[in-house]
């Protein structure tokens, strides 16, 4: 079986422009539980590293009332420059929706 991902855990995975500058990706989880798992394993260096930007700045809001993970880091090209391939930030969101979750394998019904 193949491993769970955090798109498995979650109800929607999105990411959008935070300006012409930064992209911005939301992580709305299912249930209290799958909180708990994307804000202990999402963190500054998971996304220093999935996404190539500097650890220091990316911003990370934690919203467990809303079971809400909450990520903006700067754009690795300025929205509608000729090097960008997603004006909208509409794609960004995939690397972090794929990442697996230790040690679970298909456990979502």
């Amino acid at each position: 079986m193949p491993e769970t991902t955090l798109a498995d855990l979650a109800h929607e995975v999105r990411s959008k422009n935070a300006g012409p500058f930064w992209v911005t990706i939301e992580l709305f989880m299912r249930d209290a539980e799958g909180y708990r798992i994307a804000a202990d394993l999402v963190n500054e260096r998971v996304i220093a590293e999935l996404y190539r930007v500097e650890e220091k700045s990316v911003r990370l809001f934690r919203i467990p009332a809303l079971d809400v993970v909450k990520i903006s880091f700067p754009r690795p090209v300025s929205q509608g420059s000729l090097r960008d391939r997603d004006v909208h930030a509409g794609q960004h969101h995939v690397p972090l929706a794929r990442l697996p979750i230790a040690g679970r394998r298909g456990e979502v019904s």
